[in-house]
């Protein structure tokens, strides 16, 4: 299972492309199974992108000089804590609820669906490491000391985080959205 450790993957392996080989991603929202909730979820993906981009670009704004530190932090603090907390609760969601159901529908992806359960688990700590790092640019913010060298120290953990999160979420959507499209009895669509 190492090679299929997050920070490792490329893609999800063959034998777990099953059901998004059926179902491509292309004809998803065409489909009569794709319906509000599975809307809902590819939006809240988008968002998590959306945040991860707006915290990247803006401490890349910061560290060209292009933001003040105060309203830096004051945007840092926000985002950044929008970002984890609702990330965080919507691993414990999937975790509990909608994994276990999925896997219950196809046992055929079952080591799919632990696979992205593992993936939470790195995620959260990788998700710990950028609350650190967010937690240091405030503190030199908030104290106001120059805060350049832990706004760099955030940077990178954001660009290693993205490519986390990115990896998962892609994955997570091979999996999930193909599973409901092909159980529309589970009412998950």
């Amino acid at each position: 299972m190492d090679e299929l450790a997050l920070a490792r993957r490329t893609a999800l392996p063959d034998p777990l492309r099953i059901l998004v080989e059926a179902y491509p991603r292309i004809g998803w929202e065409a489909h009569p199974n794709f319906t509000a909730l599975t809307r809902f979820w590819l939006d809240r993906h988008l968002g998590f992108r959306r945040m991860q981009t707006m915290l990247s670009a803006e401490t890349t704004a910061f560290l060209a000089r292009d933001r003040d530190p105060r309203d830096y932090g004051r945007g840092l603090l926000r985002v950044a804590g929008m970002f984890l907390s609702d990330l965080h609760g919507h691993h414990t969601i999937e975790d509990q609820h909608y994994f276990p159901l999925l896997k219950s529908l196809d046992p055929r992806l079952a080591t799919g669906f632990d696979l992205l359960d593992a993936d939470h688990d790195a995620l959260e700590a990788a998700m710990h490491a950028l609350a650190e790092a967010a937690n240091a640019v405030l503190g030199a913010v908030h104290e106001g000391k120059p805060a350049e060298a832990a706004a760099a120290g955030l940077d990178a953990e954001l660009a290693a985080f993205a490519r986390l999160l990115d990896r998962h979420l892609v994955d997570e959507e091979e999996l999930v959205v193909p599973v409901i499209l092909d159980h529309p009895e589970a009412g998950l669509g």
